[in-house]
Order: C-alpha cells, then structure tokens, then sequence
C-alpha cells in the first residue's frame, strides 16, 4: 500500500539554504506508516502511506523521493527524518542511519501543538507538525523540541530488562492485594502470599465462621 498525496504549504515553507535537503516526518503505528516530505525547491508537502513495519518499503521510498528531488535541482541532496519515541524502540533510527538517511527521534511531549489542531488529530496535522518542528529545529531555534539520543541495542536491551521487571513487580502487587483482598472477605487479615511458607500457612487458616480455606484442584493437584 503506497498512496501519496500532496498537501499545499505557505511559500515561507521554503528556507534559503535547505534547498539540498529532503525533510521527511514519519508517523509510526502498528498497522500504517505515514511519510510527510518537503523536497528541496518545492513548496507543497507530499503525503505517502505504507504498510507499518516494513523498513524495506520506507527505504525504497526515500530513495525515490531523493532521486526525484535531485533529478529536480540537479543537485545532491540529502536526507533528514523525524519520528516519534515510540513502542517501535529504535530500529527505525539505526535501519535509516545505516541507511544513510540522517534520523532525528524526538520527545512528543516537547513539541508545542497549536490549541485549534487539538480539536482535530489527523495525520495530516501530525506529520505537518513534525515536520516544521523538525525544519525549525535544523535552523536552530531555541525552545523548539527536545531531541532524544538513541541508544545503542546493547543500551536498549538493558532498559527494556528494567521496564520488565518493574512491570512484573507491578502485577505481583496487583495480584497479593487481589488475594488479601479475598481473604479479608471471609475474616482473614493477617495472611502473607509471598512469604516462603504460603501455602502450608494457607491450609492453616480458617475463616470467620470456623471453616477451613478451600484450595482449587487442577489435575488431582493443589494449586
């Protein structure tokens, strides 16, 4: 799925010395990936859509962009994109920049959204968005985003052991304040789910009117 459409942008769009660099914004989800890309010398933006997570497409893509841009100026031109920190991690980034595409992944939170396209997200205003964030950026203008510095795999593997565990130690909250929670329903407060003895103190207990707690069977065992 490749489909591409042109959006009209102001003339002051173009800035005087970046007209040999293709800005190119990328949108990523899970099902549609969305390129918005100013070329140099040109005043419209153009809109392309790809199926999500097929980093061969998305190079293919930029590599026709590029050709038709020098083809244009007769000039070199080189290649810049923007995207979002996202579930996708960053291997996006290393893909474009082994790639020789110059990748810049950024912190949505730091982009400033005008309050009138906060009543209407599309992709459109989204990718015109990153993409002007992403040229102000370039000239230098202060204040404009904050540009995150990717990691190295090695680096990524270590953060997301860390999300993990931290996530595992949420539901293990979750889960011995469901048990307790239960317990406390038939008078029973003082019961540790994670102590070592568990489920011998478990067998132990006996409820506010005298009877004993009940363990499910799964099998003939006790779970």
């Amino acid at each position: 799925m490749n489909q591409a459409t042109t959006i009209p942008v102001p003339e002051r769009i173009g800035i005087q010395g970046d007209c040999a660099t293709l800005f190119v914004s990328l949108e990523l989800s899970r099902s549609t990936w969305v390129a918005t890309a100013l070329a140099p010398g040109s005043s419209k933006m153009s809109k392309h859509t790809l199926v999500g997570g097929d980093g061969r497409k998305l190079l293919d893509l930029l590599a026709r962009l590029k050709t038709r841009a020098e083809q244009r100026i007769a000039a070199p031109v080189k290649v810049v994109t923007i995207h979002e920190v996202g579930l996708d991690g960053f291997w996006i980034h290393r893909l474009l920049e082994a790639n020789g595409v110059k990748s810049h992944v950024v912190d949505p939170a730091s982009i400033a959204v005008p309050r009138r396209h906060l009543r209407a997200k599309t992709d459109l205003i989204d990718g015109e968005t990153l993409l002007r964030t992403l040229m102000a950026w370039q000239r230098g203008e202060p204040r404009v985003c904050a540009m995150t510095v990717p990691p190295s795999p090695s680096e990524e593997d270590r953060r997301r052991i860390s999300r993990e565990r931290a996530k595992l130690l949420q539901e293990r909250v979750r889960h011995t304040n469901r048990i307790r929670g239960l317990l406390f329903g038939q008078r029973i407060a003082n019961y540790n789910p994670l102590h070592k003895n568990r489920r011998k103190n478990l067998e132990q207990l006996r409820t506010g009117d005298a009877r004993s707690v009940r363990l499910p069977r799964i099998g003939g065992h006790l779970c």
